[in-house]
């Protein structure tokens, strides 16, 4: 079966920072957290899964195809930033439709597209306000929208309950766990935070210093690992029972 993402030998620099040799892959509808201290390198391999960087070495590829060879308007992928990068002079409505009105879809179809992504991400009483109006948990609805509506093979998430409160977070962990049940698609998304990674993710990728160190299933994370690096990092001591 072919993966919805591999990442294969990457190497990357960027000024004084690199990555190296990073490996793994994802498959559909499966949710891939990519765990790290800031500066790891989390959103820099994000970005290069999507395709942002032409001068990496070894190769990423979307459902077996090179994302450096597709067409932009056809890489099929939804980046969601930290800050969720919606459009503050457009409102809710104009922000998820920009990609389809970049695809040149119709009115139509764009305007039945945007009012059931709405009613699924149940932002619909907001359509017509501007972002500078909603609250955290409705901006990132509404960017989740913008890139859900465009029905992408790949979703990728860049801290994206960093900036939330823990009853908004609370609820968006359960946006998530839907977004994965009903959109078939592969979710990765990058966090600092060990048990968001653990309860959101099947697997998760552990970084340092541009270096993905260990692949594990979420219910393996607190096992000891080679690397007394991440030992230390989990805070796991060395010979305990774990």
């Amino acid at each position: 079966m072919v993966s919805a993402v591999e990442v294969k030998n990457v190497f990357l620099k960027m000024g004084d920072f690199q990555l190296k040799n990073i490996s793994f892959d994802i498959q559909r509808k499966e949710i891939f957290a990519i765990l790290g201290k800031t500066g790891a390198g989390k959103t820099l391999l994000l970005e290069s899964i999507a395709g942002f960087y032409r001068n990496l070495e070894g190769g990423i590829f979307l459902e077996g195809k090179n994302v450096l060879k597709i067409p932009l308007t056809e890489r099929k992928i939804g980046f969601v930033y930290q800050d969720y990068g919606l459009f503050p002079h457009m409102t809710v409505r104009k922000n998820i439709s920009y990609g389809l009105k970049m695809q040149r879809r119709s009115k139509m179809e764009i305007a039945d597209k945007v009012d059931h992504m709405a009613g699924i991400m149940s932002i619909s009483h907001i359509l017509e306000q501007y972002p500078d109006t909603l609250s955290g948990g409705e901006k990132q609805r509404t960017a989740l929208a913008r890139s859900l509506v465009l029905d992408p093979g790949v979703l990728l998430l860049d801290e994206p309950f960093s900036a939330l409160d823990p009853v908004t977070k609370a609820i968006m962990y359960q946006e998530l766990l839907k977004i994965n049940e009903q959109f078939d698609c592969a979710i990765l998304f990058v966090t600092h935070d060990f048990t968001e990674a653990q309860k959101l993710a099947h697997r998760i990728g552990i970084m340092d210093r541009g270096c993905l160190k260990a692949v594990r299933n979420s219910d393996e994370i607190f096992d000891s690992y080679e690397y007394e690096e991440l030992n230390h990092f989990f805070g796991i001591m060395k010979g305990a029972c774990v």
